[in-house]
């Protein structure tokens, strides 16, 4: 049994929605207190949008998760750099191909992976923009093609694969339980999903059947079957199992891989190991912007550094899709980011007022482990904390203490000693601000001094109206010059 410690001898059960099963089953580990897992990564021919960043968020969040409760986690987030064809089930050019294309470059394979590592070290510094814990290893695609022949080879000499004019297929129809997932996307039954991806191919066995690898006579590398490319879902499953052995804990992803990426992948899998892959897939919910699903042909994919540039933390987006299930369709707006901007920063300015050297409030600790082992239920552990701040039965260094403890799970900075980067719009010197601010600061830190905790909120709350903000740092305060007060 894991999950939330409530005592040194007891633990809540932890409870995770597996989409193989369609229920919320409780989590038990392969081995130990040792948890592997895998993330489906992006493939690298631009920069990761918004909605893209959301899958990282929640598998970070399901990893603190499972850190929280004592266990050790060795996660793998993958890099398609090769391979990811511009539809799902084989067909159109290689994204990465038609990245070299529309950047001018010429078409080789150095060529590729150049490009490929810049929108990689972009993507890497998103995911740390957002709080985001490293995994044990990016492996990138192409830095596993020997792995991904091998593989391959062992689908032939079990008689899994078969060749055509333009690639080497997997046969579904020898594997009897193929599509275990089913064909869910974004919560709702798509029996045509899964067709609607596939441009019907004659040599195919059967029209379920996924490319292995691809022929490409021009630009490739060399396998025994031919010059070319391996297939998008043939290198998550080598790197998976490479990385993370035969069989592993959990594999997560966005709803839009349930149908076809993920189930290849099991079928790839099982069909070389005879055992089961994965014991609990996962899948985070789309966001939407403005009631539209993400595209470019909506000309809606924004980017993180955009968030920056309309002076949005991305700290604050990360707060934003914690009040939302991870399960559930997320609706962006800026008028939403913005809210939840405001709203961490105000717990933020609340909890630097808080001293140091308190306990965690063990009601509050329950309450919001009961939340989190409750299939990640993240929105309501945020509830938990607003209702801790607001309790004045709670002491402020026990406040302190609760909130970074919670903190853990919720990767949102409390207690590095700075407030969301956005709201340092201005760092004033003391003795450039109006002399009421300053008188104000000053007597808030006579408060402080003092102890009068109710008394220095009161005059923090003050000092915004003036429009400006204070940050309680180890020099001493720092105010912030904001264009309007902050409203909470």
């Amino acid at each position: 049994m894991l999950g939330f410690l409530k005592k040194s001898t007891e633990r809540l059960p932890l409870f995770l929605y597996n989409t193989l099963s369609k229920t919320k089953e409780e989590f038990k580990t392969i081995s130990g207190k040792k948890v592997k897992m895998y993330t489906c990564g992006p493939t690298v021919y631009d920069y990761a949008h918004i909605g893209n960043l959301r899958a990282y968020v929640f598998a970070d969040t399901l990893r603190r998760t499972l850190e929280y409760a004592g266990l050790s986690v060795k996660q793998v987030i993958n890099i398609t750099d090769v391979g990811h064809l511009a539809q799902d089930s084989d067909d159109g050019e290689d994204k990465m191909t038609n990245a070299l294309k529309r950047e001018g470059k010429e078409l080789t394979i150095p060529n590729m992976k150049l490009l490929g590592e810049s929108y990689t070290s972009l993507f890497i510094e998103d995911l740390k923009a957002l709080n985001v814990e490293m995994p044990f290893v990016f492996p990138r695609a192409t830095a596993h093609i020997h792995e991904q022949i091998a593989f391959i080879s062992s689908l032939f000499q079990k008689g899994y694969a078969y060749k055509t004019s333009d690639g080497i297929y997997f046969d579904t129809a020898k594997f009897p339980s193929y599509g275990a997932l089913g064909v869910s996307d974004g919560g709702q039954a798509l029996p045509s999903l899964g067709q609607a991806r596939i441009v019907a191919n004659p040599e195919k066995h059967d029209q379920r059947d996924f490319a292995l690898w691809k022929f490409d006579s021009s630009l490739g590398f060399e396998a025994p079957w031919g010059k070319g490319f391996p297939g998008w879902h043939i290198e998550c499953t080598a790197m998976a199992t490479k990385y993370l052995g035969k069989s592993f804990d959990i594999h997560t992803g966005g709803v839009d891989h349930i149908a076809i990426h993920h189930n290849n992948e099991i079928a790839q899998a099982e069909a070389v190991s005879g055992k089961r892959f994965v014991n609990y897939w996962m899948h985070g919910e789309f966001i939407t912007i403005e009631g539209k699903r993400i595209g470019k042909s909506e000309g809606n994919a924004i980017r993180l550094y955009q968030l920056r540039e309309r002076n949005v933390s991305p700290t604050a987006y990360r707060y934003l899709l914690l009040t939302a299930h991870y399960r559930s369709l997320l609706n962006f707006t800026w008028e939403a980011v913005l809210g939840a901007q405001t709203a961490l920063q105000r717990a933020q300015r609340m909890f630097a007022d808080f001293p140091a050297g308190g306990h965690i409030a063990t009601l509050y600790r329950t309450k919001f482990g009961t939340a989190i082992n409750d299939d990640l239920n993240i929105p309501i552990a945020i509830a938990v904390m607003w209702e801790l701040l607001k309790d004045d039965s709670v002491t402020p260094a026990d406040k302190r203490a609760t909130i970074l403890d919670f903190d853990r799970v919720f990767g949102l900075g409390f207690g590095t000693g700075s407030l969301s980067e956005s709201s340092k719009v201005s760092v004033t010197a003391l003795s450039d601000v109006p002399t009421e601010v300053a008188s104000l600061v000053k007597e808030r830190e006579e408060a402080r001094g003092s102890k009068d905790w109710a008394r220095a909120d009161a005059l923090r709350l003050s000092i915004e109206e003036q429009g400006f903000t204070v940050e309680d740092a180890p020099e001493g305060p720092i105010v912030h010059k904001t264009s309007e007060g902050f409203k909470g």
